[in-house]
């Protein structure tokens, strides 16, 4: 059987690139170029909040994987895009608002769109990553049963607009995240009938791990819990880390907060507090496993790639409740925990304190849920069980 030749269409593409849907396209493309011959369409650009030309190379291997690069044809104006954004989230607006906000939110470079309609007949699918954007908007209303969504949902607002009710009904098939995520899709969009599976995704997971290696680097004597991604408003870190100062004047608590990712907030001084800034990934996953547990206080998340690094290296988790993706994670895991206010992050911290062996308990769940789930071979087969699908349904 010929190989398939399938396109993946997402905002961002780099090894710089760590973004969650940015990453998780990335080691898509890479992996499924085991099975098929891949090709990665996407723009210019390195910020998310911008879109400015940044990329020089509009053609590029990567990895052993083409890589096509479009140029924004407008960055974003904060002016005009937060008028429309209040427009649409605040007032009676009609679908030509929403529609005007996609374009302001961008990437808008209708010139990759262009190139995809063009050489259509060479590709058997186009997968498009994070369903907010232009390109998977219009891609998917165009190419339909070519079509492959991989929304990366969240539950935030964006979601409930009329826009996006039809939208979910238009690929052939969509690959979700997770039970949370499909089961918000189906209650917004009514899209029972497409196909699609829940998958998620893997992680590049090293052999080995070197914990005293972190701490002499990172000079990190005591215990610590960590803290791994961007720092700002909508990761919830903000809210961390207040009530973790509030739990120090409460409590006599030896462990230290760890905290890595480029932050965007500012960060108290506190002797119980250490943050470390972006790090390479043999420093994070060297942290993970010196750590007590990682804690994730975001409320929006459509799978938490760092989560299941904690669980593949052995390590519980402790998340914001209010997130029902990661709260049902940890319950369907059972290898984390997680709060909804002060008092339950309170209680939650001082018991992992205090219970090695639930720690340890936790820690194994994770691991063997991982393996099960998430492991390289269960997530490229069921990407190959979903074309293997869509050619059925062809015929």
């Amino acid at each position: 059987m010929a190989r398939k030749k399938i396109g993946i269409v997402v905002q961002r593409y780099g090894i710089d690139i760590n973004g969650g849907a940015e990453y998780h396209a990335r080691l898509i493309a890479e992996k499924m170029s085991h099975h098929c011959d891949v090709e990665v369409f996407t723009s210019t650009a390195h910020d998310y909040i911008s879109w400015k030309h940044h990329y020089t190379n509009k053609y590029e291997i990567i990895n052993n994987i083409p890589v096509h690069r479009f140029q924004v044809q407008k960055p974003r104006d904060p002016k005009i895009f937060g008028n429309i954004q209040n427009v649409i989230f605040n007032e009676e607006h009609t679908i030509d608002d929403e529609l005007k906000w996609l374009e302001e939110q961008g990437p808008y470079f209708p010139d990759l769109l262009e190139t995809l309609e063009k050489r259509e007949n060479e590709f058997d699918y186009y997968f498009f990553f994070s369903y907010r954007y232009y390109h998977s908007y219009y891609g998917a209303k165009k190419f339909r049963d070519k079509a492959v969504l991989v929304p990366t949902a969240e539950h935030d607002p964006v979601v409930y607009l009329r826009l996006f009710k039809d939208f979910f009904n238009w690929p052939g098939a969509i690959i979700y995240n997770s039970h949370e995520e499909k089961d918000m899709i189906h209650k917004v969009s009514g899209n029972q009938e497409v196909p699609g599976d829940i998958v998620g995704i893997g992680s590049e997971i090293p052999e080995h791990f070197s914990p005293q290696s972190f701490r002499d680097k990172f000079n990190i004597r005591e215990k610590y819990f960590i803290y791994i991604g961007r720092l700002d408003q909508n990761k919830g870190v903000p809210e961390l880390l207040n009530f973790y100062l509030r739990l120090l004047k409460e409590e006599n608590i030896n462990l230290t907060l760890v905290l890595m990712g480029k932050s965007v907030i500012d960060i108290p001084e506190h002797p119980r507090i250490k943050f470390l800034g972006f790090i390479q990934d043999e420093d994070k996953f060297n942290a993970l496993t010196g750590a007590e547990f990682l804690v994730i206080p975001s409320q929006f998340e459509s799978l938490s790639m760092v989560t299941l690094e904690a669980w593949a290296v052995g390590k519980p988790v402790v998340a914001n409740g209010r997130t029902e993706v990661l709260q049902g994670q940890c319950r369907r895991s059972n290898a984390g925990l997680w709060y909804t206010n002060y008092d339950e992050f309170k209680e939650v911290m001082l018991l992992l304190c205090e219970n090695e062996q639930l720690k340890e308990i936790m820690g194994h769940n994770g691991k063997a849920f991982f393996e099960t789930h998430y492991s390289w071979p269960v997530i490229e087969n069921k990407y190959l069980k979903v074309l293997d699908q869509l050619e059925a349904n062809r015929k």
